[in-house]
Protein backbone atom coordinates (compact mmCIF):
# COMPACT_ATOMS: atom_id res chain seq x y z
CA UNK A 1 0.00 0.00 0.00
CA UNK A 2 1.49 3.54 -1.07
CA UNK A 3 1.09 6.48 1.85
CA UNK A 4 2.84 9.04 0.00
CA UNK A 5 0.52 11.80 -0.58
CA UNK A 6 0.44 12.36 -4.71
CA UNK A 7 1.70 15.63 -6.47
CA UNK A 8 -0.46 15.24 -9.05
CA UNK A 9 -3.72 13.18 -10.02
CA UNK A 10 -5.20 12.00 -13.44
CA UNK A 11 -8.83 12.92 -13.35
CA UNK A 12 -11.62 10.49 -15.30
CA UNK A 13 -14.18 12.54 -15.03
CA UNK A 14 -16.03 12.92 -18.60
CA UNK A 15 -13.80 10.31 -20.12
CA UNK A 16 -17.48 8.18 -21.08
CA UNK A 17 -15.86 4.84 -23.13
CA UNK A 18 -12.30 6.79 -23.78
CA UNK A 19 -12.18 5.93 -20.10
CA UNK A 20 -9.97 2.78 -19.98
CA UNK A 21 -7.58 3.44 -22.93
CA UNK A 22 -7.15 7.26 -21.40
CA UNK A 23 -6.50 5.67 -17.85
CA UNK A 24 -4.37 3.17 -19.31
CA UNK A 25 -2.04 6.10 -21.07
CA UNK A 26 -1.65 8.22 -18.23
CA UNK A 27 -0.31 5.35 -16.03
CA UNK A 28 1.87 4.54 -19.28
CA UNK A 29 3.04 7.91 -19.11
CA UNK A 30 3.71 7.95 -15.52
CA UNK A 31 1.07 8.68 -13.88
CA UNK A 32 0.33 6.92 -10.38
CA UNK A 33 -2.38 8.87 -8.81
CA UNK A 34 -5.96 8.20 -10.07
CA UNK A 35 -9.29 10.23 -9.27
CA UNK A 36 -12.75 8.77 -10.47
CA UNK A 37 -15.98 8.28 -8.79
CA UNK A 38 -18.66 6.00 -8.23
CA UNK A 39 -21.22 8.11 -10.07
CA UNK A 40 -22.25 7.23 -13.69
CA UNK A 41 -23.24 10.43 -15.07
CA UNK A 42 -20.02 11.78 -15.18
CA UNK A 43 -17.56 8.89 -15.08
CA UNK A 44 -16.98 5.71 -15.68
CA UNK A 45 -15.84 3.83 -12.67
CA UNK A 46 -15.58 0.22 -13.69
CA UNK A 47 -13.75 1.11 -16.81
CA UNK A 48 -11.01 3.04 -14.77
CA UNK A 49 -10.78 -0.73 -12.77
CA UNK A 50 -10.78 -2.15 -16.79
CA UNK A 51 -7.36 -0.07 -17.31
CA UNK A 52 -6.08 -0.76 -13.66
CA UNK A 53 -6.49 -4.61 -15.02
CA UNK A 54 -4.72 -4.27 -17.69
CA UNK A 55 -1.83 -2.36 -16.91
CA UNK A 56 0.59 -4.72 -15.27
CA UNK A 57 1.31 -2.42 -12.23
CA UNK A 58 1.01 -3.66 -8.76
CA UNK A 59 -2.20 -2.20 -6.86
CA UNK A 60 0.11 -0.84 -4.10
CA UNK A 61 2.06 1.08 -6.79
CA UNK A 62 -1.11 3.33 -7.32
CA UNK A 63 -2.91 5.91 -5.35
CA UNK A 64 -6.67 4.91 -5.79
CA UNK A 65 -9.07 7.78 -5.33
CA UNK A 66 -12.91 7.32 -5.50
CA UNK A 67 -15.95 8.93 -4.18
CA UNK A 68 -19.63 8.78 -2.76
CA UNK A 69 -21.56 10.88 -4.99
CA UNK A 70 -25.60 12.06 -3.40
CA UNK A 71 -28.64 10.56 -4.93
CA UNK A 72 -29.09 14.50 -6.52
CA UNK A 73 -25.97 14.15 -8.27
CA UNK A 74 -26.75 10.74 -9.98
CA UNK A 75 -28.73 9.68 -13.06
CA UNK A 76 -31.00 6.87 -13.38
CA UNK A 77 -27.57 4.57 -12.94
CA UNK A 78 -27.60 4.29 -9.07
CA UNK A 79 -24.70 2.73 -7.40
CA UNK A 80 -27.14 2.26 -4.44
CA UNK A 81 -30.39 1.48 -2.98
CA UNK A 82 -32.10 5.00 -3.25
CA UNK A 83 -34.73 3.82 -0.77
CA UNK A 84 -31.85 3.04 1.93
CA UNK A 85 -30.73 4.96 4.64
CA UNK A 86 -27.78 7.14 3.47
CA UNK A 87 -25.26 5.24 6.01
CA UNK A 88 -26.63 2.14 3.82
CA UNK A 89 -26.26 4.24 0.85
CA UNK A 90 -22.67 4.79 1.59
CA UNK A 91 -21.33 1.23 2.21
CA UNK A 92 -23.32 -0.08 -0.82
CA UNK A 93 -21.11 2.55 -3.14
CA UNK A 94 -18.08 1.78 -1.38
CA UNK A 95 -18.71 -1.54 -2.22
CA UNK A 96 -19.26 -1.14 -5.52
CA UNK A 97 -16.59 0.90 -5.89
CA UNK A 98 -13.98 -1.35 -4.48
CA UNK A 99 -15.99 -4.41 -7.05
CA UNK A 100 -15.49 -1.70 -9.90
CA UNK A 101 -11.81 -1.02 -9.08
CA UNK A 102 -10.55 -4.69 -8.55
CA UNK A 103 -9.43 -3.75 -5.18
CA UNK A 104 -10.02 -4.05 -1.57
CA UNK A 105 -9.15 -0.66 0.20
CA UNK A 106 -9.23 2.80 -1.36
CA UNK A 107 -6.12 5.28 -0.54
CA UNK A 108 -8.56 8.16 -0.31
CA UNK A 109 -12.63 8.13 -0.01
CA UNK A 110 -14.04 11.62 -0.80
CA UNK A 111 -18.04 13.04 0.07
CA UNK A 112 -18.55 14.26 -3.48
CA UNK A 113 -20.14 17.57 -2.15
CA UNK A 114 -22.34 18.71 0.80
CA UNK A 115 -25.99 17.71 0.83
CA UNK A 116 -26.59 21.35 2.05
CA UNK A 117 -26.04 24.97 0.92
CA UNK A 118 -24.23 27.24 1.93
CA UNK A 119 -23.77 25.25 5.58
CA UNK A 120 -24.27 21.85 6.36
CA UNK A 121 -27.24 19.97 7.63
CA UNK A 122 -27.89 16.38 9.24
CA UNK A 123 -27.31 14.45 6.11
CA UNK A 124 -24.15 15.27 5.60
CA UNK A 125 -23.47 14.66 9.57
CA UNK A 126 -24.85 11.33 8.93
CA UNK A 127 -22.58 10.46 5.63
CA UNK A 128 -19.69 11.83 6.86
CA UNK A 129 -20.10 9.67 10.13
CA UNK A 130 -20.52 6.35 7.22
CA UNK A 131 -17.06 7.88 5.40
CA UNK A 132 -15.49 7.79 9.25
CA UNK A 133 -16.88 4.14 9.27
CA UNK A 134 -15.13 3.46 6.21
CA UNK A 135 -11.79 4.57 7.53
CA UNK A 136 -11.73 2.99 10.56
CA UNK A 137 -12.41 -0.08 9.00
CA UNK A 138 -9.30 0.42 7.28
CA UNK A 139 -10.49 0.27 3.43
CA UNK A 140 -10.41 3.64 3.16
CA UNK A 141 -6.67 4.60 3.73
CA UNK A 142 -7.64 8.43 3.92
CA UNK A 143 -10.93 10.72 3.83
CA UNK A 144 -12.06 14.12 2.20
CA UNK A 145 -14.91 16.14 0.86
CA UNK A 146 -14.86 17.93 -2.56
CA UNK A 147 -16.58 20.94 -3.77
CA UNK A 148 -16.70 22.37 -0.29
CA UNK A 149 -17.00 26.33 0.60
CA UNK A 150 -15.18 27.68 3.56
CA UNK A 151 -18.16 27.59 5.95
CA UNK A 152 -18.87 24.06 5.27
CA UNK A 153 -14.74 22.53 6.01
CA UNK A 154 -14.73 24.73 9.37
CA UNK A 155 -18.15 22.73 10.50
CA UNK A 156 -17.07 19.81 8.79
CA UNK A 157 -13.84 20.16 11.15
CA UNK A 158 -15.37 21.28 14.16
CA UNK A 159 -17.54 18.96 14.12
CA UNK A 160 -16.03 15.35 12.91
CA UNK A 161 -14.13 12.79 14.65
CA UNK A 162 -12.01 11.97 11.99
CA UNK A 163 -11.01 15.05 10.48
CA UNK A 164 -10.77 15.53 6.72
CA UNK A 165 -7.46 14.50 5.09
CA UNK A 166 -8.11 16.07 1.71
CA UNK A 167 -10.09 19.00 0.21
CA UNK A 168 -10.64 18.50 -3.35
CA UNK A 169 -12.14 21.91 -5.07
CA UNK A 170 -12.59 23.60 -8.49
CA UNK A 171 -9.68 26.75 -8.37
CA UNK A 172 -10.82 29.76 -10.18
CA UNK A 173 -8.16 32.00 -10.85
CA UNK A 174 -10.20 35.18 -10.20
CA UNK A 175 -11.41 34.01 -6.91
CA UNK A 176 -7.86 33.93 -5.71
CA UNK A 177 -7.42 30.56 -6.32
CA UNK A 178 -9.55 29.70 -3.67
CA UNK A 179 -7.44 31.51 -1.20
CA UNK A 180 -9.37 30.63 1.72
CA UNK A 181 -10.43 27.14 1.77
CA UNK A 182 -6.71 26.34 1.07
CA UNK A 183 -5.23 28.62 3.66
CA UNK A 184 -7.85 26.82 5.97
CA UNK A 185 -6.24 23.59 4.49
CA UNK A 186 -2.56 24.31 4.95
CA UNK A 187 -3.36 25.65 9.23
CA UNK A 188 -5.23 22.60 9.61
CA UNK A 189 -2.66 20.07 7.86
CA UNK A 190 -5.68 19.17 5.22
CA UNK A 191 -4.21 18.57 1.49
CA UNK A 192 -5.70 20.60 -1.23
CA UNK A 193 -6.66 19.05 -4.16
CA UNK A 194 -7.19 21.41 -7.55
CA UNK A 195 -9.36 20.50 -10.56
CA UNK A 196 -10.31 22.73 -13.33
CA UNK A 197 -7.33 24.83 -12.90
CA UNK A 198 -6.82 25.16 -16.86
CA UNK A 199 -10.76 24.95 -18.03
CA UNK A 200 -12.02 27.42 -14.89
CA UNK A 201 -8.95 29.90 -16.22
CA UNK A 202 -8.95 29.81 -19.98
CA UNK A 203 -8.18 33.92 -19.96
CA UNK A 204 -5.11 32.99 -17.64
CA UNK A 205 -3.71 30.90 -20.05
CA UNK A 206 -3.68 33.55 -22.90
CA UNK A 207 -2.11 35.91 -20.18
CA UNK A 208 0.76 37.67 -21.65
CA UNK A 209 2.60 37.73 -18.07
CA UNK A 210 2.12 33.75 -18.58
CA UNK A 211 3.23 33.00 -22.05
CA UNK A 212 6.64 35.39 -21.06
CA UNK A 213 6.87 32.73 -18.00
CA UNK A 214 6.57 29.63 -20.45
CA UNK A 215 9.07 30.69 -22.97
CA UNK A 216 11.36 31.37 -20.19
CA UNK A 217 11.08 28.10 -18.86
CA UNK A 218 10.80 26.33 -22.44
CA UNK A 219 7.69 25.10 -21.55
CA UNK A 220 3.58 25.66 -21.84
CA UNK A 221 1.61 28.22 -20.24
CA UNK A 222 -0.49 24.60 -19.09
CA UNK A 223 2.77 23.67 -17.15
CA UNK A 224 3.51 26.92 -15.36
CA UNK A 225 -0.23 26.67 -14.06
CA UNK A 226 0.10 23.40 -12.63
CA UNK A 227 3.83 24.49 -11.55
CA UNK A 228 2.16 27.68 -9.63
CA UNK A 229 -0.09 25.18 -7.89
CA UNK A 230 2.02 22.96 -6.68
CA UNK A 231 4.47 26.01 -5.51
CA UNK A 232 1.23 27.33 -3.13
CA UNK A 233 0.33 24.08 -1.82
CA UNK A 234 -2.42 22.65 -4.24
CA UNK A 235 -2.01 18.98 -5.45
CA UNK A 236 -3.12 19.42 -9.11
CA UNK A 237 -5.37 17.52 -11.11
CA UNK A 238 -5.50 16.74 -14.95
CA UNK A 239 -7.62 15.28 -17.47
CA UNK A 240 -5.92 15.74 -20.27
CA UNK A 241 -6.20 13.20 -23.41
CA UNK A 242 -3.07 13.77 -24.81
CA UNK A 243 -0.41 11.89 -24.54
CA UNK A 244 1.94 14.61 -25.05
CA UNK A 245 1.20 16.95 -22.44
CA UNK A 246 0.50 13.97 -19.74
CA UNK A 247 4.34 13.66 -19.73
CA UNK A 248 4.87 17.15 -20.31
CA UNK A 249 2.43 17.45 -16.90
CA UNK A 250 5.05 15.09 -15.00
CA UNK A 251 8.04 17.04 -16.18
CA UNK A 252 7.55 20.23 -14.18
CA UNK A 253 9.10 19.49 -11.36
CA UNK A 254 12.08 20.01 -14.04
CA UNK A 255 11.60 23.87 -13.08
CA UNK A 256 10.83 25.94 -9.83
CA UNK A 257 8.99 29.32 -10.40
CA UNK A 258 10.40 31.84 -8.76
CA UNK A 259 8.60 33.66 -5.66
CA UNK A 260 8.04 37.11 -7.25
CA UNK A 261 6.58 35.11 -10.19
CA UNK A 262 4.20 33.26 -7.98
CA UNK A 263 3.23 36.55 -6.51
CA UNK A 264 2.43 37.53 -9.87
CA UNK A 265 0.03 34.91 -10.69
CA UNK A 266 -1.67 34.90 -7.85
CA UNK A 267 -2.72 38.20 -8.63
CA UNK A 268 -3.34 38.00 -12.28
Amino acid sequence: MTTDIPNFIYGTAWKKEATTNLVELALQSGFRAIDTANQMKHYSEALVGEALLNSGIKREEIWLQSKFTSLDGQDYRLPYDPKADLTTQVEQSFTSSLENLHTDYLDSYLLHGPYNFPLLGEEDVEVWAAIEGLYESGKAKMIGISNVNLKQLEMLFESSSIKPHFVQNRCYANRGWDEGVRNFCQQNQIHYQGFSLLTANPQILQNLAILELAKKYQTEAEQIIFRFSQQIGIIPLTGTSDETHMKTDLSISDFELLSKEISLIKNL
